[in-house]
């Protein structure tokens, strides 16, 4: 039988119930503004009724309704969409990281300027260009010291303002791997919480938005997928690997890296494997830092050791006014000081080692003679060697250009005497040093007795840089060679000592003979000055001019890459959002009308109250005596 007070307990029941639905309004509209927070909605059903079927029901018509009640506090979101917005925040901090740092790196290029590298290299040309046609005057000795060192000074200040961008991609490494760790700190916090609040049924729809605004965020810097199909274990994902599972968060560190110079390499935190990310702002970091600055460093040094090596090398065959020959016209600084480039690699205590950057041949060449000569050279690449056939119809030149893009980490060409030179490249691989010639083989006479590189031909005959006196492989002591720089030349080039100190040091002329040169001879100048435009392999371009052009476009084309891509990534996570907004925004306009409806029904139901006290009013206080 049906309660005198069935009314009044419907009545309240409603009353609560469309508080709480004007409480759910009022809380939307209080987080209209806040990022990240998803409209809330209270979904109501109707209390069971009295009586369900069975023997023992009442036998009075129909079921007894017994009100209403809100059922639970549901979060409005598209999570198809979410997940979408997730997998495309790495894409978006990617770029954004790439865009932001390739401007830097244009900006230290400053091409053309009075104060560019380019502008006072050119400078310097000019110079033995003045000081050939005047050889016996000082003053034009003078404007090519001058000028050599605006050039070593704008050496320095370009390679200082790129290791400084890369310090600072460096500590920007670290910065984010500290904020990847936090975040993950702050969902593993969140996990616990909500676990907790669902196991007692309640929605906690907050922390969700939190939980999603948290995994926003670190979807930007790394890439990650998320999987929450486990009430009770939210996981993450990067790369197949678990970053977090539930509370169980495996983080990740920053450690120096000896190989990279000290610079910071990702591990995780457990294992201290190398931690690999496959997008996102982190990724992007380091790839500008080891891929695209280093490189450009390793590009500049590769300029500056070969200019350097160079002019030295014209410049020391002359002589100056004061008669003196052999004379350097820049400092070089060899990586060791040992004379057949011994060195301990592996800290031993005994040479394991070759560190060798040029090697010239004893023999004088023609660049357009046939060689009448097959076989195959194999020369260092950044895996492995690079097998490069030659055939008795190729001439010199044709070698030359064939070693020279063939993607070894060896560059060849001919020096002023017609000798084929061998110099190394800079290292794509952290792992090996830059500017060491590694492996130089051949299985005919090219590099043999026509050239006079090697002394025998085969394996056994191959110069290998794995071990000490590689240079014995080598034809004879007609056969010169270099050992390694110091690693970034850049950073260090000056004019020499000597010729600082006395500027009739500087050589314009060549003699004959072994004697000095005559007066006004400037053929050692002219042959400088025409180091600007001959064919002198600066890494895979022909010559300086080339490389500076081709230096600047790259840096543009990969600026102007990162800046287009960057906005097309913006209008899709603008996209993706605005529709996102569209589903789990606050629109004032749908609150206000779900208001009004709550108001009316909370209305109504207090009516119903009021109507079922003043029916109680008459039983209880009007019938009877």
């Amino acid at each position: 039988m049906q309660s005198t007070f069935t009314g009044i307990e419907m009545g309240k029941r409603s009353l609560v119930a469309h508080t709480q639905g004007l409480s759910t309004i009022g809380h939307n509209i209080s987080n209209a503004s806040v990022d990240g927070y998803s409209r809330q909605r209270v979904e109501m059903s109707a209390v069971d009724p009295l009586y369900m079927p069975g023997l023992n029901r009442e036998n009075t018509p129909g079921q007894i309704g017994q009100g209403v009640q809100v059922t639970r506090v549901e979060r409005i979101r598209d999570m198809i969409l979410e997940n979408r917005i997730v997998a495309q925040g790495d894409d978006q901090g990617w770029w954004e990281a790439r865009d932001k740092y390739l401007l830097m790196v244009e900006q230290v290029y400053n091409e053309p300027t009075e104060a560019s590298v380019r502008t006072l290299m050119d400078k310097f040309w000019e110079s033995w260009q003045e000081l050939s046609l005047h050889p016996d005057e000082l003053p034009a000795r003078q404007a090519v010291i001058e000028r050599g060192q605006a050039l070593a000074d704008g050496m320095q200040n370009r390679y200082q303002s790129l290791k400084d961008i890369r310090t600072m991609l460096d500590e920007d490494v670290q910065v984010t791997v500290d904020r990847v760790n936090a975040i993950l700190g702050e969902i593993s916090n969140l996990n616990e919480q909500i676990v907790k609040i669902e196991a007692v049924g309640d929605n906690p729809n907050d922390l969700y938005d939190q939980r999603d605004r948290f995994v926003r965020d670190l979807s930007s810097i790394i890439n990650i997928t998320t999987d929450g199909r486990d009430p009770d274990e939210f996981t993450i994902h990067t790369g197949g690997l678990h970053l977090m599972q539930g509370r169980l968060v495996h983080g990740i560190k920053a450690e120096p890296d000896p190989q990279n110079e000290g610079y910071l390499n990702v591990v995780w935190s457990e294992t201290g494997e190398d931690a690999w990310f496959g997008g996102g702002k982190l990724a992007s970091l380091i790839e500008l830092r080891d891929g695209d600055v280093r490189g450009e460093i390793q590009n500049f040094d590769m300029m500056t050791v070969n200019f350097v090596d160079l002019v030295n090398e014209n410049h020391s065959a002359g002589y100056g006014l004061n008669g003196k020959t052999g004379v350097d016209f820049f400092k070089e600084y060899p990586f060791i000081n040992n004379v057949a480039g011994n060195y301990d690699r592996n800290g031993d205590g005994e040479y394991d080692s070759s560190w060798v950057f040029r090697i010239n041949g004893a023999n004088s060449l023609e660049a357009q003679e046939q060689i009448g000569l097959s076989g195959t050279i194999t020369l260092s690449a950044a895996e492995g060697v690079n097998p490069i056939d030659y055939y008795p119809t190729d001439t010199v030149q044709d070698i030359v250009d064939r070693i020279n893009y063939s993607g070894s980490e060896v560059t060849a060409g001919l020096n002023r005497l017609g000798q084929l030179t061998l110099k190394a490249a800079p290292a794509k691989l952290i792992e090996n040093p830059d500017f060491v010639i590694r492996h130089v083989e051949d299985s005919g006479q090219f590099l043999v007795g026509y050239s006079g590189i090697l002394a025998a031909t085969g394996e056994a005959g191959a110069y290998d840089w794995e071990a000490a006196d590689a240079v014995n492989q080598l034809q004879g002591p007609e056969t010169l060679f270099a050992v390694a720089p110091l690693s970034h030349p850049s950073g260090y080039v000056e004019i020499s000592d000597m010729i600082k100190n006395d500027p009739a040091a500087i050589a314009a002329g060549y003699g004959e003979n072994g004697r000095a040169a005559k007066p006004g001879d400037g053929s050692a100048a002219i042959t400088i000055a025409a180091l600007r435009n001959s064919q002198v392999m600066v890494g895979n371009v022909p010559g300086f001019d080339e490389f500076f052009a081709k230096t600047v476009a790259d840096i543009g084309l990969r600026g102007e890459t990162a800046e287009r891509a960057l906005e097309t990534e913006d209008i899709i996570m603008k996209e993706l959002k605005g529709l996102q907004e569209s589903i789990s925004g606050v629109n004032m306009d749908e609150e206000l009308a779900q208001m009004i409806k709550f108001q009316h029904g909370y209305t109504a139901a207090a009516r119903v109250v009021n109507t079922f006290d003043e029916m109680l009013d008459t039983i209880i206080n009007r019938m009877g005596v």
